[in-house]
């Protein structure tokens, strides 16, 4: 049964929706890694503070969680398999970067329109849409990064890890469907 599940993907497959969805199905506590790693002002959190709250974040729940974000060159072993207290299942959203884009412009929209605050009062900017480098720009972000995150997934079943690899809406919610509820 699954317990400690870790979502990766590309920005823009779904990893946050898809804890959110799973936390509410199975009781288990999220953590977004998002808001570890990012600070006030888009600043990146100190390395030791960030990796300090994941391991009291896994610490704190011994019974299982849910993590999603993917993080894994600051993480490193912190939430892998095999590790104390690591992932016991790594759920991999690998949707067609066409629907990836969709889902990424349509966030990032809806978010600047919005002005949704993110994690501790960040919102995207409308004028980082019109930057071409992919670390200032999301959706550039999503589009080249989307075969880099594939490749090094596909790396990582052929080395023989056991990875949950999902492509589409069908997979996922049959995947969510057998989770064990929360219990009441």
């Amino acid at each position: 049964m699954a317990s400690r599940i870790r979502i990766v993907g590309t920005s823009g497959s779904g990893k946050s929706v898809l804890a959110d969805r799973v936390s509410a199905h199975t009781g288990l506590p999220r953590l977004e890694l998002d808001a570890v790693f990012w600070d006030e002002g888009w600043r990146m959190r100190d390395l030791d503070q960030a990796r300090d709250r994941v391991r009291a974040f896994v610490r704190d729940h011994p019974q299982g969680w849910v993590a999603d974000g993917n993080w894994t060159s600051r993480l490193g072993d912190i939430l892998d398999p095999g590790t104390p207290g690591g992932a016991d299942t790594v759920v991999w959203l690998d949707l067609p970067r066409r629907r990836v884009m969709r889902q990424v412009v349509g966030r990032t929209l809806r978010r600047v329109v919005r002005r949704e605050e993110l994690w501790h009062g960040n919102r995207e900017r409308a004028a980082n849409l019109l930057r071409w480098h992919p670390e200032k720009n999301i959706v550039r972000w999503a589009w080249t990064n989307h075969h880099v995150v594939r490749e090094g997934m596909l790396e990582r079943i052929a080395a023989g890890e056991r990875i949950v690899r999902l492509r589409d809406r069908s997979e996922i919610d049959r995947w969510v469907a057998s989770l064990p509820p929360r219990r009441a």
